[in-house]
């Protein structure tokens, strides 16, 4: 199949894929989609997925740079990368956070594109909570003070309670 033939099947596995499971989906040119996924931990991930003349590549932004302890941040993510299926975690120019992956044309099914859909949803999902006590564990603890003072709501932060001093008192 030439390239154009194996971009254009890619193209109709990928519309299989996020059809059939019933996703959000934007198409803003032709070959490339932006997903959304469904999370827990984080509450939606974003997925661009981009058929080029070779390859399909997933992009998916996963947290911005740092505020504290980066070294420790990025080992952990590095390490995380010996597990990951089809994608590794990878930091641009300023130390923001994605998930990326790239595949040849000819191994794009609905099939593979659900199972790395479903793999960016796992390594964000899970490695969220993770990342933001690695990396941003004083902005937390300064959230979580600013919000008990006011009353606000504090739900989406009580994964985090074991930084607080409200950790303490379980």
């Amino acid at each position: 199949m030439g390239t154009d033939g194996a971009r254009e099947a890619a193209v109709e596995a990928i519309t299989a894929a996020v059809t059939g499971a019933g996703l959000e989906v934007e198409c803003p040119r032709e070959g490339s989609f932006l997903v959304t996924l469904p999370g827990s931990a984080k509450l939606r991930t974003l997925v661009w997925l981009e058929a080029g003349p070779h390859s399909l590549t997933l992009t998916s932004f996963f947290c911005r740079q740092p505020d504290e302890n980066h070294a420790a941040f990025y080992l952990w993510l590095m390490r995380k990368n010996t597990d990951m299926y089809g994608m590794a975690f990878a930091a641009d120019e300023v130390g923001d956070v994605y998930i990326r992956g790239r595949l040849p044309l000819e191994g794009v099914t609905p099939g593979e594109v659900d199972r790395l859909l479903g793999c960016v949803l796992t390594y964000s999902d899970e490695n969220f909570n993770g990342a933001l006590e690695r990396g941003f564990a004083s902005a937390i603890r300064k959230e979580w003070k600013w919000r008990a003072e006011r009353g606000h709501d504090m739900r989406n932060l009580s994964a985090f309670t074991h930084l607080t001093d409200a950790g303490d008192d379980r």
